[in-house]
């Protein structure tokens, strides 16, 4: 089958079926033309990659994965440190989502929202800390979007920019 047939079968765009290609996690076939050719078995690994990327495992994690699901010697117990390593990593990221939520949520209550110019929001932006320092807060957390490999709110090889990534 062609890309795009293979995409359809897949759930995963053209675009991100060239971008596996290009770092080694599919190897279709070629047609004498160059065009690439696309089998049940690389469906097969598309539909892995989308499913593992869904659950937000990093694309180094993936490569493990696949080289785990390949092989049929291989240790569930391999599998399984993978999968709790990640969901650390998740939930160390969900605690960080929650203590920047906890932080907008905190300057919010301080905007007073109306007509006046002033506002914490703004100058906790620019990078004034004055506003959250008063609420026991010296700064926002560290941890911003696309900082971390891996990270479901990265850029292209991580999800894609502006929300969490679901297909890929």
């Amino acid at each position: 089958m062609n890309i795009g047939e293979a995409a359809r079968a897949s759930g995963v765009s053209q675009k991100m079926i060239r971008h596996y290609e290009a770092i080694g996690l599919l190897h279709p076939a070629r047609q004498p033309n160059g065009y690439r050719v696309y089998s049940a078995n690389d469906v097969a690994v598309l539909r892995f990659i989308r499913h593992a990327r869904d659950l937000a495992f990093p694309l180094e994690d993936v490569r493990r994965l696949l080289a785990l699901w390949r092989d049929h010697h291989r240790a569930s117990a391999d599998v399984r440190r993978i999968a709790l390593d990640h969901v650390a990593a998740l939930e160390e990221k969900a605690r960080s989502l929650q203590a920047m939520a906890a932080s907008l949520r905190h300057l919010a209550e301080h905007c007073q929202g109306d007509d006046r110019p002033d506002c914490p929001i703004l100058d906790e932006l620019e990078g004034r800390h004055d506003h959250c320092a008063e609420g026991g807060r010296d700064e926002l957390p560290a941890l911003r979007a696309g900082d971390h490999p891996g990270d479901p709110l990265a850029g292209p090889a991580g999800g894609g920019a502006g929300g969490p990534r679901r297909r890929g």
